[in-house]
């Protein structure tokens, strides 16, 4: 296509970026896009002008590309939706991998708009300009490297190149990266109409409100059911999953009268809670294992010692494995023979539920005596005066209101594992690649997806790694309460079989801090109780005052955790019953 006339070669480029732009956020939209989170930037200008101009996405900002980047996944991870994200050029996109790599393992869809400088810059000593091709590596499902926007390429050819890439992630889910280089002037005062022309051939597409080219997926919704499910003795085992999903496959394990062990990111709980300290005492663990056969809802779980004993109970005891979940991912670390059924995990429970109104099983009740075994953990438990992280644990679901939990990584979701109780709430965690960076601006971006109260239980190492998110937090519109276990460093090192000379200095790494100043800065209120009693009174409180965030540092020994746990143990393997 020739130049329009009467239009200088800088107002030209400058409006054909913008008209790109538009072009690429408007296909965006009709792909479910609703939310954009953009970092600040020049090379960025188009897209970030023109995600101003489309009235279909709400805009989230953050001056550090690496919070933004998971405040993005948060967003996507409690909507199911994809979020887009812009930044500019150069190490600014390098940022963004650590929130890329925790979505290629756990899927939450991002589309990942990085701006660059044009091809004639790349290597030639020209500033901010890095190779930005293929930086993202195998952590995203794919990525399309746009040319300089030219007249020389219809917008048809830029819809459907967008438009093959969005198909993808709806079947695969996780990153799709659009690299755009735009050349300079980057800012102009040029109206969009001066291509009308140009635009002309996308003008039935732009008067619709479809995707350009229109792809449908044939699904099934017929699930597959796994027939004779009262002729075994087995074991439910629930991991990360949705709450509804929960809730049904609790049911299931009621129906059946079998052993239901979940995980703290199933948000529910059981009478057999505690199992990764009573699994140490032989006889239960003996009584467990004559199971023949483990459904396991999700993937994804905390307890290694869980995950040892199904391996042993597959691997060594010829038991029966099934796994349940809504991906096609092959979600087996320890490459067990496996019965993998992978689609709506809702309608599998549902069939299954069903079924189970006719059919009594024998085996009814068989591991009820293990719920003594869980009983005597929480017995055994005894709290020091000032309040503790396994108090903190234990005692969580006392906070009565109703509110998510997101819950960070390292010793936190250890200890909740081993004698928490969370009782019917939504969890968020990030358990991909089980990061320690990012963890508060996920918290926020589900928070802004989900619009409910929330509670975030983190360590004081995670938190200091992502101190510039608690500019998020200080934004919330909904009440949000962040509880951090200060220890002064690693405790989790503790629980591992680290050198005991360089424990400390290379390891768990004593940094001294405490959080009320961080809190000042960005304007959140803090308290420090120093019990559980006052820890509930303010945290109840302030979500009952209906906004703003709240930073409750519980400040505990180093080693006091830990050492508990150690001695918990110890009095469980003596219990019989």
């Amino acid at each position: 296509m020739s130049q329009p006339s009467m239009i200088d070669a800088g107002t030209l480029q400058a409006v054909l970026n913008r008209v790109w732009s538009q072009t690429i956020l408007e296909e965006l939209t009709r792909f479910g896009v609703k939310h954009i989170c953009i970092a600040p930037g020049s090379r960025s200008t188009p897209l970030t002008l023109e995600a101003q101009e489309n009235s279909n996405l709400k805009i989230h900002t953050h001056f550090d590309e690496r919070g933004l980047g998971f405040l993005a996944f948060g967003i996507a991870k409690a909507s199911n939706d994809p979020v887009a994200i812009v930044v500019t050029s150069g190490t600014a996109v390098a940022n963004l991998l650590p929130a890329i790599a925790e979505s290629g393992l756990t899927k939450e869809k991002l589309v990942v708009l990085t701006a660059d400088r044009p091809a004639e810059l790349i290597d030639c000593g020209a500033n901010q300009a890095i190779n930005q091709l293929g930086i993202f590596s195998t952590h995203v499902t794919d990525s399309l490297n746009l040319p300089s926007p030219t007249l020389q390429i219809s917008l048809n050819w830029l819809l459907s190149s967008i438009d093959q890439k969005m198909y993808l992630q709806q079947k695969a889910g996780g990153a799709v990266h659009i690299n755009c280089p735009f050349p300079e002037p980057l800012y102009s005062d040029g109206s969009k109409s001066l291509l009308n022309e140009y635009s002309q051939s996308i003008e039935q597409w732009l008067q619709g409100k479809a995707p350009y080219i229109e792809q449908h997926i044939q699904t099934t919704d017929s699930p597959v059911a796994l027939t004779e499910l009262t002729t075994h003795k087995g074991i439910i085992v629930v991991g990360n999953v949705p709450l509804q999903e929960s809730l049904k496959a609790k049911r299931l394990a009621e129906e059946l009268g079998w052993p239901l062990l979940t995980d703290p990111q199933s948000g529910v709980t059981s009478d057999w809670a505690g199992y990764d300290i009573w699994l140490q005492n032989q006889k239960a663990s003996e009584l467990l294992a004559s199971s023949d056969l483990i459904i396991q809802i999700g993937a994804r779980l905390v307890s290694k010692r869980l995950d040892a004993f199904i391996k042993a109970s597959v691997a060594e005891r010829q038991a029966k494995y099934v796994l349940v979940t809504d991906s096609t991912q092959r979600l087996n670390p320890n490459h067990l023979p496996v019965v993998h059924i992978a689609g709506n995990v809702e309608t599998w429970l549902d069939k299954q539920i069903q079924s189970m109104e006719s059919h009594a099983s024998p085996y009814k009740g068989w591991g009820d005596t293990l719920r003594e075994y869980s009983r005597s953990v929480a017995q055994s438990l005894i709290f020091p005066a000032q309040i503790s992280e396994l108090e903190l644990a234990h005692k969580l679901n006392l906070i009565q209101q109703d509110l998510n939990l997101f819950i960070g990584n390292s010793l936190i979701v250890r200890l909740l594992d081993m004698v928490g109780k969370i009782a019917d709430k939504q969890v968020f965690t990030n358990r991909g690649a089980s990061g320690i960076d990012g963890l508060v601006a996920t918290a926020v971006g589900t928070q802004i997806a989900s619009e409910q109260p929330l509670m975030m239980l983190m360590g004081d190492t995670s938190l200091l790694y992502d101190l510039n998110s608690l500019a998020l937090a200080g934004k919330s519109s909904q009440p949000m309460v962040i509880v951090v276990t200060n220890n002064d460093g690693g405790a989790i090192f503790d629980l591992l079989p680290v050198p005991e000379e360089q424990k400390q200095s290379l390891y768990q790494m004593p940094h001294g801090y405490q959080f009320e100043h961080a809190a000042a800065q960005f304007g959140i209120q803090y308290v420090q109780p120093t019990s559980m009693p006052a820890l509930i009174d303010s945290v109840e409180a302030h979500l009952s005052a209906g906004e703003g965030c709240l930073l409750v540092e519980v400040q505990t020994p180093p080693e006091q955790a830990t050492q508990a746990v150690k001695e918990l143990v110890l009095k469980t393997k003596d219990v019989s019953h």
